[in-house]
Protein backbone atom coordinates (compact mmCIF):
# COMPACT_ATOMS: atom_id res chain seq x y z
CA UNK A 1 0.00 0.00 0.00
CA UNK A 2 2.79 2.39 0.90
CA UNK A 3 4.84 2.10 -2.32
CA UNK A 4 3.78 3.09 -5.39
CA UNK A 5 3.25 1.10 -8.57
CA UNK A 6 5.67 2.83 -10.31
CA UNK A 7 7.99 2.16 -7.46
CA UNK A 8 7.61 -1.35 -8.03
CA UNK A 9 7.90 -1.25 -11.71
CA UNK A 10 11.32 0.55 -11.45
CA UNK A 11 12.86 -2.46 -8.95
CA UNK A 12 11.89 -4.43 -11.29
CA UNK A 13 12.73 -3.60 -14.33
CA UNK A 14 16.57 -1.62 -13.06
CA UNK A 15 15.15 1.06 -13.20
CA UNK A 16 17.38 3.92 -15.50
CA UNK A 17 16.49 7.27 -16.90
CA UNK A 18 17.30 8.89 -20.27
CA UNK A 19 15.55 11.43 -22.13
CA UNK A 20 16.10 14.02 -24.92
CA UNK A 21 16.33 16.21 -21.54
CA UNK A 22 19.14 14.23 -20.42
CA UNK A 23 21.71 16.04 -23.33
CA UNK A 24 23.02 19.42 -23.57
CA UNK A 25 23.98 20.53 -26.74
CA UNK A 26 26.34 23.31 -27.14
CA UNK A 27 28.10 25.24 -30.27
CA UNK A 28 31.75 26.34 -30.61
CA UNK A 29 33.89 27.50 -32.79
CA UNK A 30 37.21 26.29 -34.64
CA UNK A 31 39.61 27.43 -37.02
CA UNK A 32 38.09 26.28 -39.69
CA UNK A 33 34.47 24.74 -39.32
CA UNK A 34 31.68 25.08 -36.70
CA UNK A 35 31.24 22.03 -34.60
CA UNK A 36 28.58 20.91 -31.90
CA UNK A 37 29.44 19.13 -29.04
CA UNK A 38 27.16 17.03 -26.74
CA UNK A 39 27.60 16.51 -23.24
CA UNK A 40 25.12 14.32 -21.12
CA UNK A 41 23.98 14.48 -17.82
CA UNK A 42 23.03 11.78 -15.92
CA UNK A 43 20.22 11.53 -14.36
CA UNK A 44 19.53 10.15 -10.82
CA UNK A 45 19.08 6.96 -10.53
CA UNK A 46 17.84 4.43 -8.04
CA UNK A 47 20.02 3.49 -4.83
CA UNK A 48 20.05 0.28 -3.29
CA UNK A 49 17.99 0.22 -0.14
CA UNK A 50 15.40 2.74 -1.20
CA UNK A 51 12.24 2.77 -3.20
CA UNK A 52 11.28 5.41 -5.80
CA UNK A 53 7.86 6.83 -5.53
CA UNK A 54 8.35 9.56 -7.88
CA UNK A 55 10.57 10.25 -10.89
CA UNK A 56 10.97 12.48 -14.17
CA UNK A 57 13.13 12.96 -17.37
CA UNK A 58 15.58 13.99 -14.94
CA UNK A 59 15.73 10.67 -12.99
CA UNK A 60 14.25 9.69 -9.67
CA UNK A 61 12.52 12.80 -7.82
CA UNK A 62 11.50 11.37 -4.07
CA UNK A 63 12.60 7.94 -2.69
CA UNK A 64 11.77 6.32 0.91
CA UNK A 65 13.15 3.36 3.12
CA UNK A 66 12.23 2.61 6.44
CA UNK A 67 14.66 2.59 9.13
CA UNK A 68 14.48 0.45 12.63
CA UNK A 69 16.00 2.04 15.81
CA UNK A 70 15.37 -0.05 18.76
CA UNK A 71 12.35 -1.12 17.31
CA UNK A 72 10.98 2.03 16.45
CA UNK A 73 10.56 2.07 12.57
CA UNK A 74 10.97 5.43 10.79
CA UNK A 75 10.13 6.50 7.65
CA UNK A 76 12.73 8.60 5.52
CA UNK A 77 11.75 10.53 2.33
CA UNK A 78 14.57 11.59 0.57
CA UNK A 79 14.18 14.81 -1.80
CA UNK A 80 16.09 14.72 -4.74
CA UNK A 81 18.64 17.86 -4.91
CA UNK A 82 19.09 18.06 -9.22
CA UNK A 83 15.01 16.97 -9.33
CA UNK A 84 13.05 18.82 -6.77
CA UNK A 85 12.66 21.91 -5.08
CA UNK A 86 11.00 23.65 -2.11
CA UNK A 87 9.08 25.90 -0.27
CA UNK A 88 7.98 26.94 3.03
CA UNK A 89 4.86 27.73 3.88
CA UNK A 90 3.44 29.82 7.39
CA UNK A 91 0.42 28.64 9.39
CA UNK A 92 -2.45 30.23 9.84
CA UNK A 93 -1.97 29.87 13.37
CA UNK A 94 1.21 29.93 13.93
CA UNK A 95 4.08 31.28 13.12
CA UNK A 96 2.43 34.96 14.00
CA UNK A 97 2.18 37.92 11.69
CA UNK A 98 1.07 35.25 9.01
CA UNK A 99 -1.29 37.50 7.53
CA UNK A 100 1.40 39.70 6.43
CA UNK A 101 3.27 36.63 4.36
CA UNK A 102 2.32 36.67 0.92
CA UNK A 103 -0.67 34.33 -0.64
CA UNK A 104 1.88 31.62 -2.45
CA UNK A 105 3.40 30.98 1.50
CA UNK A 106 0.46 30.97 3.47
CA UNK A 107 -1.51 28.61 5.60
CA UNK A 108 -1.80 26.25 2.62
CA UNK A 109 -0.70 25.06 -0.82
CA UNK A 110 -0.90 27.44 -3.70
CA UNK A 111 -2.34 25.44 -5.97
CA UNK A 112 -2.13 28.39 -8.75
CA UNK A 113 1.45 28.66 -7.96
CA UNK A 114 2.85 25.09 -6.76
CA UNK A 115 0.22 23.30 -9.11
CA UNK A 116 2.40 24.67 -12.25
CA UNK A 117 5.66 22.28 -11.23
CA UNK A 118 3.42 19.73 -9.33
CA UNK A 119 3.49 18.85 -5.45
CA UNK A 120 5.42 15.63 -4.92
CA UNK A 121 5.62 15.71 -1.33
CA UNK A 122 4.21 18.06 1.80
CA UNK A 123 5.51 17.78 5.56
CA UNK A 124 5.47 19.12 8.69
CA UNK A 125 7.49 21.91 10.07
CA UNK A 126 8.78 23.11 13.75
CA UNK A 127 7.84 24.05 17.17
CA UNK A 128 5.24 26.88 17.70
CA UNK A 129 6.34 30.08 17.49
CA UNK A 130 5.77 29.97 21.82
CA UNK A 131 8.32 26.78 22.29
CA UNK A 132 10.87 29.85 21.96
CA UNK A 133 13.32 26.88 19.75
CA UNK A 134 13.94 29.54 16.83
CA UNK A 135 13.09 32.17 14.16
CA UNK A 136 11.04 32.11 10.96
CA UNK A 137 11.80 34.75 7.88
CA UNK A 138 10.10 34.69 4.71
CA UNK A 139 11.46 37.03 1.96
CA UNK A 140 12.07 39.93 4.54
CA UNK A 141 9.26 39.32 6.75
CA UNK A 142 10.49 38.58 10.78
CA UNK A 143 7.62 36.06 12.20
CA UNK A 144 10.18 35.35 14.45
CA UNK A 145 13.95 36.80 15.51
CA UNK A 146 16.63 33.91 13.78
CA UNK A 147 18.48 33.05 16.87
CA UNK A 148 22.47 32.64 16.78
CA UNK A 149 23.82 28.71 17.34
CA UNK A 150 20.35 27.28 16.07
CA UNK A 151 20.28 25.08 13.32
CA UNK A 152 18.07 26.60 10.48
CA UNK A 153 17.21 25.38 7.22
CA UNK A 154 17.06 28.16 3.95
CA UNK A 155 15.50 28.51 1.04
CA UNK A 156 16.35 30.28 -2.02
CA UNK A 157 13.91 31.88 -4.90
CA UNK A 158 15.26 28.55 -6.53
CA UNK A 159 13.76 26.32 -4.18
CA UNK A 160 17.44 25.22 -3.95
CA UNK A 161 18.15 24.49 0.22
CA UNK A 162 20.85 24.89 2.59
CA UNK A 163 21.09 23.37 6.02
CA UNK A 164 23.61 24.59 8.80
CA UNK A 165 23.79 26.43 12.10
CA UNK A 166 22.86 29.85 11.77
CA UNK A 167 25.99 32.42 12.56
CA UNK A 168 28.89 30.01 11.78
CA UNK A 169 31.13 30.96 9.45
CA UNK A 170 30.34 30.49 5.86
CA UNK A 171 26.54 29.39 6.23
CA UNK A 172 24.37 30.27 3.77
CA UNK A 173 27.16 30.35 1.06
CA UNK A 174 27.68 33.07 -0.72
CA UNK A 175 25.69 34.26 -3.26
CA UNK A 176 23.17 31.61 -1.83
CA UNK A 177 20.16 34.58 -1.13
CA UNK A 178 17.80 33.16 0.36
CA UNK A 179 13.96 33.83 0.86
CA UNK A 180 12.62 31.49 3.46
CA UNK A 181 14.44 30.80 6.57
CA UNK A 182 13.00 28.37 9.22
CA UNK A 183 14.97 27.33 12.88
CA UNK A 184 14.25 24.84 15.59
CA UNK A 185 16.68 24.20 18.36
CA UNK A 186 19.90 22.93 17.80
CA UNK A 187 21.80 20.87 15.99
CA UNK A 188 20.55 16.93 16.30
CA UNK A 189 23.19 15.50 14.39
CA UNK A 190 26.67 16.97 13.08
CA UNK A 191 29.33 15.78 10.90
CA UNK A 192 27.06 12.53 9.86
CA UNK A 193 27.30 11.41 13.88
CA UNK A 194 24.37 12.30 16.63
CA UNK A 195 25.12 15.39 18.80
CA UNK A 196 26.38 14.52 22.36
CA UNK A 197 23.25 16.81 23.47
CA UNK A 198 20.85 14.48 21.12
CA UNK A 199 21.70 11.59 24.16
CA UNK A 200 20.88 14.25 26.76
CA UNK A 201 18.96 12.74 30.22
CA UNK A 202 16.97 16.31 29.98
CA UNK A 203 13.84 15.55 27.66
CA UNK A 204 12.92 19.20 28.09
CA UNK A 205 16.13 19.82 25.35
CA UNK A 206 14.22 18.75 22.70
CA UNK A 207 10.65 19.60 23.12
CA UNK A 208 7.81 19.86 26.07
CA UNK A 209 6.58 16.30 25.56
CA UNK A 210 3.04 15.18 26.07
CA UNK A 211 1.90 14.33 29.33
CA UNK A 212 5.80 14.26 30.04
CA UNK A 213 6.27 11.59 28.75
CA UNK A 214 10.00 11.73 26.98
CA UNK A 215 9.55 9.28 24.40
CA UNK A 216 6.90 10.98 22.25
CA UNK A 217 6.52 10.64 17.85
CA UNK A 218 9.34 12.77 16.24
CA UNK A 219 10.20 13.98 13.20
CA UNK A 220 13.53 15.65 11.74
CA UNK A 221 14.88 16.90 8.71
CA UNK A 222 19.06 16.44 7.39
CA UNK A 223 20.79 16.52 4.25
CA UNK A 224 23.23 14.29 3.23
CA UNK A 225 26.79 14.08 1.19
CA UNK A 226 24.77 14.71 -2.21
CA UNK A 227 23.13 17.79 -0.83
CA UNK A 228 19.84 16.01 -0.95
CA UNK A 229 16.99 16.56 1.79
CA UNK A 230 15.92 13.51 4.17
CA UNK A 231 12.52 13.60 6.22
CA UNK A 232 12.75 11.43 9.00
CA UNK A 233 9.69 10.41 11.14
CA UNK A 234 7.86 7.98 13.13
CA UNK A 235 4.12 8.01 14.61
CA UNK A 236 6.01 5.40 17.43
CA UNK A 237 6.87 6.74 20.64
CA UNK A 238 10.94 7.41 20.72
CA UNK A 239 13.29 10.18 22.03
CA UNK A 240 15.23 12.26 20.04
CA UNK A 241 18.89 10.01 19.92
CA UNK A 242 16.90 7.49 18.64
CA UNK A 243 15.67 10.31 15.84
CA UNK A 244 19.23 11.07 15.32
CA UNK A 245 20.11 7.44 14.71
CA UNK A 246 17.71 7.53 11.76
CA UNK A 247 18.68 10.58 10.18
CA UNK A 248 22.16 9.26 10.33
CA UNK A 249 21.34 6.08 9.00
CA UNK A 250 19.30 7.47 6.18
CA UNK A 251 22.74 9.63 4.92
CA UNK A 252 22.03 12.48 6.75
CA UNK A 253 25.36 14.43 7.38
CA UNK A 254 23.29 17.70 9.45
CA UNK A 255 20.38 17.54 10.80
CA UNK A 256 17.78 19.32 12.73
CA UNK A 257 14.57 18.21 15.22
CA UNK A 258 11.09 19.19 13.36
CA UNK A 259 7.67 19.12 15.61
CA UNK A 260 6.73 16.25 17.94
CA UNK A 261 3.60 14.74 19.48
CA UNK A 262 0.95 12.56 18.03
CA UNK A 263 -0.55 15.68 16.78
CA UNK A 264 1.62 17.39 14.29
CA UNK A 265 3.40 14.92 12.20
CA UNK A 266 2.32 14.81 8.56
CA UNK A 267 4.09 13.70 5.92
CA UNK A 268 2.64 12.63 2.15
CA UNK A 269 4.65 11.75 -1.08
CA UNK A 270 3.04 11.33 -4.44
CA UNK A 271 4.00 8.82 -7.40
CA UNK A 272 3.47 12.06 -9.83
CA UNK A 273 3.45 15.65 -9.41
CA UNK A 274 0.04 16.78 -8.05
CA UNK A 275 -1.57 19.92 -9.76
CA UNK A 276 -4.65 20.62 -7.92
CA UNK A 277 -6.35 19.51 -4.21
CA UNK A 278 -7.43 16.28 -3.66
CA UNK A 279 -4.56 14.03 -5.12
CA UNK A 280 -3.67 10.93 -3.70
CA UNK A 281 -0.32 10.55 -1.65
CA UNK A 282 1.20 7.01 -1.90
CA UNK A 283 3.60 7.55 1.20
CA UNK A 284 2.18 8.59 4.42
CA UNK A 285 3.15 8.20 7.81
CA UNK A 286 1.77 5.02 9.24
CA UNK A 287 -0.87 5.97 12.30
CA UNK A 288 -0.79 9.85 11.84
CA UNK A 289 -3.52 11.37 12.79
CA UNK A 290 -3.73 13.77 9.71
CA UNK A 291 -4.20 13.04 5.90
CA UNK A 292 -1.72 15.43 4.11
CA UNK A 293 -4.57 16.61 1.98
CA UNK A 294 -5.12 18.87 5.23
CA UNK A 295 -2.42 20.96 3.82
CA UNK A 296 -4.92 21.52 0.63
CA UNK A 297 -7.21 23.79 2.61
CA UNK A 298 -5.66 25.55 4.98
CA UNK A 299 -3.77 24.23 8.28
CA UNK A 300 -2.87 25.63 11.88
CA UNK A 301 1.54 24.72 11.67
CA UNK A 302 4.12 25.81 9.26
CA UNK A 303 4.50 22.83 6.93
CA UNK A 304 6.84 22.35 3.60
CA UNK A 305 5.74 21.84 0.21
CA UNK A 306 8.54 19.66 -2.47
CA UNK A 307 8.10 20.48 -6.64
CA UNK A 308 9.22 18.69 -9.62
CA UNK A 309 11.37 20.15 -11.61
CA UNK A 310 11.14 20.77 -15.11
CA UNK A 311 12.41 17.87 -17.04
CA UNK A 312 15.01 20.10 -19.40
CA UNK A 313 17.68 20.30 -17.38
CA UNK A 314 17.80 23.67 -18.85
CA UNK A 315 14.97 25.49 -16.92
CA UNK A 316 14.37 25.51 -13.55
CA UNK A 317 11.24 27.01 -11.54
CA UNK A 318 11.93 30.18 -9.64
CA UNK A 319 9.86 32.44 -7.40
CA UNK A 320 9.52 35.94 -8.50
CA UNK A 321 9.91 36.99 -5.43
CA UNK A 322 7.56 37.49 -2.25
CA UNK A 323 6.03 40.72 -1.04
CA UNK A 324 5.05 41.86 2.15
CA UNK A 325 5.76 44.50 5.26
CA UNK A 326 3.44 47.48 3.90
CA UNK A 327 1.51 46.39 0.65
CA UNK A 328 -1.23 43.39 0.78
CA UNK A 329 -0.05 39.95 0.64
CA UNK A 330 0.10 38.67 -3.16
CA UNK A 331 0.60 36.42 -5.05
CA UNK A 332 3.72 35.96 -6.38
CA UNK A 333 3.62 32.43 -9.39
CA UNK A 334 6.55 30.25 -10.22
CA UNK A 335 8.06 31.16 -13.73
CA UNK A 336 10.02 28.66 -15.74
CA UNK A 337 13.98 30.26 -16.46
CA UNK A 338 16.58 29.25 -18.47
CA UNK A 339 17.21 29.55 -22.08
CA UNK A 340 14.62 27.89 -24.73
CA UNK A 341 12.46 27.06 -22.35
CA UNK A 342 8.49 27.18 -22.98
CA UNK A 343 6.24 27.70 -20.17
CA UNK A 344 4.66 24.64 -18.67
CA UNK A 345 1.14 24.45 -19.69
CA UNK A 346 -0.49 23.40 -16.75
CA UNK A 347 -3.85 24.97 -15.52
CA UNK A 348 -4.89 23.68 -12.17
CA UNK A 349 -7.81 24.48 -10.17
CA UNK A 350 -8.04 28.23 -8.73
CA UNK A 351 -9.57 26.47 -5.21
Amino acid sequence: MVVASLAVVVLATGYSLRSSADTVTTTSSVATSMSSTTTTIAPEVHQAGWTIVSASGRGVMVDVRNIDIGGVVYRAVRLRARTTLLRWHVGAGDPNLWARAPLDAGPRIDWSSEGRAGVVAVFNGGFKQAASAGGAVVDGLTLNPLVKGDMTIVVNRFGHWAMGVWGSSGFPSPGFDPIEYRQNLGALVAHARPTPLSATTNPNVWGSPLRNVATEPRSALGVDAAGNLIYVASMQPALAHSLALALVQAGALTGMELDINPYWPILGAASAPLHGPGGTYAVQLVNAEHSPNIYDTGWERDFFVALAEPSSWKCEWASGGLRSGTAPPQPQALHIVGAGCLLVRVTPPTS
